[in-house]
């Protein structure tokens, strides 16, 4: 199979992809155990016959360190390994929360503002400062994340070609 990075593939935070194969779940587990030990002074990670999550052993860690989490499941009597790249869940949990947040906020000091505006008030002057607040606090955590994701790109590709070397041996075709 031929793979390649798309534009998609650069802008998605969590680049995913999909893939059947004629093992079951516990042949593909043990191949993906046996790979890792082969690579352990690479990689490191935990699999089981349902999941697998693998990390890139480096000296330093920083709060967007990749990961690639597989899931191994069976659809249609094949074994189907969906894959997702990104960081912990926690990370990106703490991620969402803040853009959640801060959005919430906004709407919330500018609809004051407004209201505001529309009723001839001066009870919150201060409602627009805090929604411009809020905007650049939400710029911040995208900045955040996109030096955390750049920080982490040579471990992104590392585990592209991890999935691509563990898996696409096992892929089935549909010759």
């Amino acid at each position: 199979m031929n793979t390649e990075e798309t534009t998609l593939d650069k802008i998605r935070t969590r680049p995913r992809f999909k893939m059947f194969t004629d093992l079951t779940k516990e042949e593909y587990a043990e191949n993906l155990k046996k790979y890792l030990s082969e690579h352990k002074d690479e990689f490191s990670g935990n699999i089981n016959k349902e999941i697998a999550t693998i990390c890139v052993e480096t000296p330093n860690d920083n709060y967007w360190k990749p990961r690639l989490a597989l899931r191994i499941e069976t659809e249609d009597e094949k074994t189907a390994v969906l894959g997702v790249f990104g960081p912990s869940s926690a990370v990106w949990t703490f991620f969402m929360f803040l853009y959640f947040m801060f959005s919430i906020l906004w709407m919330v000091f500018f609809s004051m503002y407004y209201v505001e505006k529309q009723i001839n008030s001066n009870d919150f002057p201060w409602a627009l400062t805090a929604s411009f607040i809020m905007l650049a606090l939400i710029a911040l955590t995208y900045a955040a994340a996109r030096f955390g994701q750049h920080k982490g790109k040579d471990e992104m590709l590392k585990l592209r070609r991890f999935a691509e070397e563990s898996t696409l041996h096992f892929e089935k075709t549909d010759d």
